[in-house]
């Protein structure tokens, strides 16, 4: 089941080539690399770090802080973009959110079929596989068999929900708190959260994965 922005929804350059500003980056790195300038391993240690560490903090922080404060989390629920915004979390490709919470009865998947939208101001870099044809085509198809793969084997009582994200509104998924966190500060608690678990392909780190930040 997909959301309510479907495919004939999207208005906006699909990713079959790559855009001018994408081009001129791969052809910097190209010559850097052949003039011995850039260490390619280095340079992938780096966009590693800032795809699944760095970036996502700001979505991580997000999701702890809905974890900490009910009132936080129904005004994310009600208005992500404000309320997202109000952590100081805005930029492009992040201006129009909407959160959808995990449930112990549903489980939420974004994917984006015709392209690869993607809040960049709360997840960082997107993953490679987020934008790959098999990934796009079979979240919608086969999500439980995407899950899957990922690791994630949800009870046959959970649904799932496929939400496919547009230039007009894209999703950031609230992953259920883990058990016994309840003593934890926003800060430990956003060190659980990863972004596959903000896309929906996997839960938050269970609670013995938290570390409480040095005073």
């Amino acid at each position: 089941m997909t959301g309510s922005h479907g495919r004939d929804d999207h208005h906006h350059d699909h990713d079959n080539h790559l855009d001018p500003m994408t081009a001129r980056v791969m052809a910097l790195e190209t010559i850097l690399t052949e003039k011995g300038m850039v260490d390619p391993a280095a340079l992938d240690a780096i966009i590693d770090t800032y795809e699944s560490r760095i970036g996502p903090r700001n979505g991580a922080m997000v999701v702890a802080k809905a974890w900490a404060d009910p009132d936080y989390a129904a005004w994310l629920e009600r208005d992500a973009t404000a309320a997202i915004a109000s952590l100081g979390f805005t930029g492009r490709q992040g201006e129009h959110m909407q959160a959808v919470f995990n449930t112990p009865e549903r489980h939420n998947l974004v994917v984006c079929t015709l392209c690869s939208c993607y809040p960049w101001s709360v997840l960082g870099l997107p993953p490679v596989w987020y934008k790959s044809p098999p990934y796009r085509s079979r979240a919608v198809s086969d999500p439980r068999g995407v899950l899957r793969e990922f690791g994630l084997d949800l009870p046959a009582g959970v649904s799932v929900r496929v939400w496919d994200s547009t230039a007009e509104l894209r999703y950031l998924v609230v992953p259920e708190r883990p058990a016994g966190t309840e003593d934890l500060s926003e800060a430990a608690l956003a060190a659980l959260v990863t972004r596959n678990s903000m896309i929906g392909t996997e839960r938050a780190l269970p609670s013995d994965a938290a570390r409480e930040p040095a005073a």
